[in-house]
C-alpha cells in the first residue's frame, strides 16, 4: 500500500508539471477492468503451458460488409484501443475489423511464468481467428505488432491476404548494437518507471520532440497501471516481452514473405530497443527509419515502401496521410 501511495502522489504532482488532464487519471488493474475501450471487449480462453489465460479482442462489424476482414495488431507500449479511428474508417468502408490485445497486454491476461515468443502470439491470434470462423485476413501491425504480423504471415501465408507494417520495430537486429539485459534487469528498470519518464520517452522517440493534447490519451493506461498494486505483475510481463523482441528478430526473414506487403514508416521515428544502453554515436545509428525503410524494401520486391513525414504513430499523428495509402493498398 505504501508503494501505491507514493505513485499516486508522484503522478498527481507530475500531472501538474506536465499538464496531464488529472480527471482522466485512475488506478488501473492488470486487465483494465475499470477502463473502457471504444468498443466492447470479448474474450477467448487460451490453454498454454498447463495454464489457462484470457485473450481480449474487439470485433467491429460493418453496417454494409464487403466480406473482407482486417486484423489490427498493437505495439509494445500500447493496446488495441488506439486503433479507434483506423477501425472506424475501415468499418465504414465495409471491412470487419478484429483487434486483439495480445497476451501480456491491454485487457488480456499477464502471465509471468511462461515463455513468450512471436510464434506463440501468432498461434494465439490464429486460434482467435479460427474461433470466429475467419479464414483470411489483411494484417496491419504497428511497432511490435509489425514483428508479430511478419511472423504470422510467415507461419500462416494462406491466412494472410495482405500485410501492412506501420512503423514496425525489428527492421534492425537490436542485439547487434546493444548489450543483453536479463528479464530481471528489465523488470528492475520497469519498476523504476514514472509518469514523467513515460511521457518523455514517447515525446522524444515517437513524436520527434513534439506533444499535442490529443496524445495525452496514450498516457492513461501506463500511468494508471503505475498507481495500482498490480503493477509488479505488469512490469514482469513487460520485461518478458522485451526479451522476446530482443532475442527473436524477424529482420532476416523479410525476403521470405510471399504476399503483397506495404511498409509505412515515419521519417521522424527514432524508436529502437536498447538505444539508451549504448554510446551516443551508436545510438544515432539505431532507429534511423530514413534508412531502415529503404533497406527493408530492397530485400523483397513484394514490399512497397511509403514514407510519411511523421514519427512512430502515423495513425495518431497524421491520420489522413496514414489512411490514404492503406486504403489504396487494400482495395487494389
Amino acid at each position: 500500500m505504501i508503494r501505491i501511495g507514493i505513485f499516486t502522489f508522484l503522478f498527481f504532482f507530475i500531472g501538474i508539471t506536465i499538464g496531464y488532464p488529472q480527471s482522466a487519471i485512475q488506478p488501473l488493474d492488470a486487465e483494465l477492468r475499470n477502463y473502457n475501450y471504444f468498443a466492447p471487449s470479448q474474450y477467448i480462453t487460451l490453454n498454454i503451458q498447463e495454464h489457462s489465460y484470457r485473450m481480449a479482442y474487439m470485433d467491429i462489424k460493418p453496417a454494409k460488409p464487403n466480406g473482407k476482414t482486417i486484423l489490427l495488431l498493437h505495439g509494445k507500449n500500447f493496446n488495441g484501443n488506439y486503433w479507434q479511428q483506423t477501425a472506424t474508417t475501415l468499418s465504414q468502408n465495409g471491412y470487419r475489423v478484429i483487434i486483439p490485445d495480445q497476451l501480456g497486454f491491454g485487457k488480456s491476461s499477464k502471465p509471468v511464468d511462461i515463455q513468450y515468443s512471436f510464434h506463440l502470439l501468432a498461434r494465439n491470434t490464429k486460434q482467435l481467428l479460427d474461433s470466429l470462423g475467419i479464414t483470411q485476413v489483411t494484417i496491419v501491425g504497428h511497432s511490435m505488432g509489425g514483428m508479430l504480423a511478419t511472423r504470422f504471415a510467415l507461419l500462416y501465408p494462406a491466412t494472410t491476404h495482405r500485410l501492412i507494417l506501420v512503423s514496425p520495430i525489428g527492421l534492425e537486429d537490436y542485439k547487434v548494437y546493444t548489450p543483453y539485459k536479463t528479464t530481471d534487469e528489465r523488470f528492475a528498470t520497469e519498476m523504476q518507471q514514472t509518469p514523467e519518464n513515460i511521457k518523455a520517452y514517447q515525446q522524444k522517440n515517437y513524436f520527434g520532440g513534439n506533444w499535442k493534447q490529443e496524445y495525452d490519451k496514450l498516457l492513461e493506461v501506463p500511468t494508471g497501471w503505475l498507481m495500482h498494486r498490480d503493477y509488479p505483475v505488469i512490469a514482469r510481463s513487460s520485461a518478458l516481452t522485451y526479451d522476446m523482441i530482443f532475442t527473436q528478430p524477424v529482420v532476416y526473414e523479410f525476403s521470405n514473405l510471399k504476399i503483397p506487403t506495404l511498409l509505412i514508416v515515419g521519417l521522424k521515428d527514432k524508436t529502437a530497443i536498447g538505444k539508451e544502453l549504448v554510446s551516443p554515436d551508436t545510438a544515432t545509428m539505431m532507429g534511423d527509419y530514413t534508412k531502415l525503410g529503404k533497406n527493408t524494401a530492397k530485400k523483397n520486391s513484394r514490399i512497397k515502401l511509403k514514407e510519411l513525414n511523421t514519427g512512430h504513430l502515423p495513425h495518431i499523428e497524421n491520420f489522413d496521410a496514414f489512411i490514404k495509402p492503406l486504403l489504396a493498398f487494400i482495395t487494389r
